[in-house]
């Protein structure tokens, strides 16, 4: 199996030590992160033409039932059914009966439950594998595709302490709205992104790609659309966590990672990536324990 993660020698040569069954990754590092991940409507129109979506879409109270069916969020169901399930399980380990209804179990606001394949929106959880290897160890990684040219993420809990305007990156805020905002870390992979929480005007412009219900992602390309609803007043600037760097695996290299045993895959409520926490070095332990287990293997 291939890792695809580190791009200089040093990086390289602490994996071999940490993990010998992991060669070096001989991935093929893209220019940018547009060409793995697109958007819908992003490109020749302008930050001010494609803010403008919002104020044409309909109200809530116009939308029919299909759509207000789509908006449902069927993780939030799913969530709901396992963490039945589990009930039953241990209803019937400590009765030794048959229950043949799973029991109506709340999940609260905050949940995570383990799943047995990456998602979009999952989260890849480091396992104990991965301790000794700097870059990765004790790492929560939220999965943001999981498309054609291979599944990308961005680590969501390392932190850089500095802000944009003192790491004087200036692709991810042309207009110096977002200048003091924290820059978090997101992968050894070059590129510039953002998540940004909202409702229906963030939805409804049409620049984002959601990741999650009321969680969405975007990249340099649309940062300054980004910029143009802060300034309108259609989303608060506290909304957006921006990040240097992504992960990036070749199309069946993440399975390989997890079938040997590298990261614990899992769903988790949007609130559990919390953007406006902005420390989030403890969000692995919190992950862990909101899952009920006291190690990931």
């Amino acid at each position: 199996m291939e890792t695809c993660f580190f791009s200089s020698n040093s990086f390289t040569k602490s994996l071999e030590v940490v993990i010998p069954s992991i060669k070096p990754g001989i991935f093929v590092q893209p220019k940018t992160l547009s060409s793995r991940i697109r958007f819908g409507k992003v490109g020749t129109r302008s930050s001010t033409t494609c803010c403008q979506s919002q104020s044409n879409s309909p109200s809530p109270s116009s939308r029919d039932e299909d759509n207000m069916f789509l908006d449902a969020d069927w993780r939030s169901f799913r969530a709901r059914l396992v963490a039945g399930e589990q009930a039953l399980t241990s209803q019937e380990s400590s009765s030794n009966t048959t229950v043949n209804q799973p029991p109506s179990v709340p999940i609260g606001e905050k949940w995570v439950h383990a799943i047995h394949e990456p998602e979009k929106g999952c989260l890849l959880i480091a396992t104990e594998k991965l301790n000794g290897v700097h870059i990765f160890e004790k790492t929560v990684v939220l999965l943001l595709s999981t498309g054609p040219v291979g599944p990308t993420g961005i680590i969501i809990n390392r932190p850089s302490l500095m802000s944009i305007k003192e790491m004087r990156s200036t692709t991810l805020d042309v207009s110096g709205t977002f200048s003091d905002r924290p820059l978090f870390f997101g992968g050894p992979l070059e590129e510039g992104l953002f998540l940004v929480s909202g409702g229906d005007g963030v939805r409804n412009s049409g620049v984002f790609d959601e990741v999650m219900k009321g969680l969405y992602y975007g990249t340099k390309e649309s940062v300054g659309c980004a910029s143009e609803m802060v300034k309108r007043n259609v989303v608060g600037v506290n909304e957006f966590r921006f990040f240097d760097g992504y992960c990036g695996w070749e199309k069946e290299q993440l399975r390989g990672e997890i079938r040997a045993g590298y990261w614990a895959v899992a769903a988790c409520s949007p609130n559990v990536v919390g953007l406006a926490n902005e420390g989030s070095i403890g969000l692995w332990d919190e992950v862990i324990g909101l899952m009920g287990q006291k190690k990931v293997w």
